[in-house]
């Protein structure tokens, strides 16, 4: 569903009309927001899951949010930690977002009721809905508001299933949890990436002590990667500093709290800056490939069961295993 008439349209589908391709923020972001309602309506929707939802990283030296809250600011009670996958938000939440993402706010997800009904956003004002209904009242109704309902097959932002689905993605449960306690005791591992969102991380340092306020700290569906300590021979950390290329840093400050931040070649001073003042640091990849933690888990719901969609990329660890895991 777009602002886009057809009828301005090449012959190879290439849009030609004098629509912009930002939001105008008033009446046709107004009339998206009316036929997205109807939609809902005609489903018999009235609440909506967040699913896959991201923000862009600001992990990044010198990069700043173009709007403070990506947009949603005022969304959840508990504020933006509450956008997480699998929140469930009322029809009203669910329009704001959809209106944050409209207007490229930096916040992004896909709003679903399973096997009913799904809205999300792409590229230049594209809008997707799905229903199990006819939503013939809708359509009609998004006639009247100026807009050009198409249909599709699929959307072209539908998840597809990926290769390395066909392993078995092992969950953050007692059993992930029992392991990191013997890896952590015996010195193999100290620290926990855990992406909260698609795009971005904390950090968390692992010891005996603090494992188990860890894992009750953790977003809901969070994705898990475990490393090895840090090194506090800080020398060593700076002289392995590339000379060109990107880089993730991560350190230790003095006050045990954890911090990372991803540079490029001109920003590896600002970098070398702040781990010269750590107490412990080390520098991972971000090249795909290369970018190899101990081992990885996605947080399962409180009854243990799996339902995030997103997956994380398998290490060695994480096949050896699923290949001890009952075949069914």
């Amino acid at each position: 569903m777009t602002k886009y008439d057809p009828a301005d349209r090449d012959d190879h589908g290439h849009y030609t009309g004098s629509e912009d391709t930002v939001s105008d923020q008033g009446k046709v972001e107004a009339s998206y927001l009316q036929a997205v309602a109807a939609f809902a309506g005609d489903t018999g929707v009235d609440h909506l899951a967040v699913r896959e939802p991201q923000i862009p990283s600001f992990a990044h030296f010198g990069v700043e949010p173009a709007v403070d809250g990506f947009g949603l600011d005022g969304l959840f009670p508990a504020g933006p930690t509450g956008f997480h996958d699998g929140v469930e938000v009322p029809l009203e939440i669910g329009l704001q977002l959809v209106r944050a993402m409209l207007r490229d706010n930096g916040a992004w997800c896909r709003l679903e009721v399973e096997g009913a009904f799904a809205v999300h956003v792409g590229w230049d004002q594209y809008l997707y809905i799905s229903s199990s209904q006819p939503c013939e009242e809708a359509l009609a109704h998004t006639r009247e508001l100026g807009l050009f309902p198409e249909r599709l097959d699929a959307s072209p932002y539908a998840l597809e299933a990926g290769e390395e689905e066909r392993v078995i993605q092992r969950p953050g449960d007692d059993g992930f949890w029992a392991d990191l306690h013997r890896v952590v005791v015996t010195g193999r591992a100290g620290i926990l990436e855990e992406t909260y969102l698609e795009g971005a991380s904390r950090w968390h340092h692992l010891t005996n002590d603090t494992i188990d306020a860890v894992r009750v700290g953790l977003a809901p569906r969070a994705r898990l990667a475990v490393w090895p300590s840090l090194s506090t021979d800080i020398d060593a950390v700076l002289r392995a500093l590339p000379a060109d290329g990107r880089v993730e840093g991560v350190w230790q400050d003095i006050d045990g709290s954890i911090r990372s931040a991803i540079a490029e070649e001109d920003e590896f001073p600002e970098l070398a800056a702040r781990i010269s003042r750590a107490h412990a640091a080390a520098l991972l990849s971000v090249y795909v490939g290369e970018r190899v933690p101990l081992c990885t888990a996605v947080m399962p719901d409180n009854d243990g069961v799996l339902r995030a969609r997103w997956r994380t990329e398998p290490t060695p660890s994480d096949r050896a295993w699923a290949l001890r895991q009952p075949q069914g």
